[in-house]
């Protein structure tokens, strides 16, 4: 397999499920500007929306959209426990996590990156954000991960999202829950081997 990425993208989240999951993957390095591959190829040959990520399959099929993504590397290491089981309650409480997450802590984050944003509009997109992060610190109350004991892939996407709250000077002092937990799913060895591989991390 392998995985289109951009540095920090939201693709880092297939990128730990990935390494979690102890698939073998290659890396393939994305200029999301350029829409060009480290080799000059054009990215769009590969991905027409020309985002990340995208997981080339070894039969010549690509996935794209990280909550899909990041299932179907699940299922491939089911005894990673990354994702519960098909068609299991907690299977859909994963998908109600992981469309919550791209959905409303995802996309309310993409105009802050705009470069044209008037700072009144980033600011009324950062208060969505911070109302999400609330709800969430509220429903780690007590639990590991958003599953509760066992981390899944769902960890690994909003530990992405709280990686960029941290690049965006997010203030979550006021959500201890959130900020413990993103210590904890930081210091699991998968993760930061994601994050070095990525070069935003050095290695130890």
């Amino acid at each position: 397999m392998k995985l289109y990425y951009s540095p920090g993208a939201c693709s880092l989240s297939p990128h730990i499920a990935l390494l979690e999951a102890g698939l073998p993957y290659d890396l393939v390095k994305v200029d999301l500007k350029a829409k060009k591959l480290e080799n000059g190829d054009d990215y769009l040959k590969v991905n027409p929306k020309g985002q990340v990520p995208a997981l080339a399959l070894d039969s010549g099929e690509l996935v794209t959209e990280g909550p899909v993504i990041v299932q179907m590397i699940a299922d491939k290491a089911a005894s990673k426990n990354l994702a519960p089981a098909r068609d299991s309650a907690e299977r859909y409480k994963l998908l109600e996590w992981l469309n919550f997450i791209t959905s409303e802590v995802h996309k309310n984050f993409g105009p802050l990156f705009s470069p044209v944003l008037a700072d009144d509009a980033k600011a009324f997109f950062k208060d969505r954000v911070m109302g999400k992060f609330k709800y969430i610190d509220s429903q780690l109350a007590g639990r590991d991960y958003l599953m509760g004991k066992q981390f899944t892939v769902a960890d690994g996407y909003l530990f992405t999202m709280l990686a960029w709250a941290d690049r965006m000077k997010f203030d979550l002092s006021a959500m201890p829950n959130l900020l413990a937990y993103k210590t904890r799913v930081g210091a699991r060895p998968m993760v930061q081997e994601a994050l070095t591989k990525e070069g935003l991390m050095k290695a130890a």
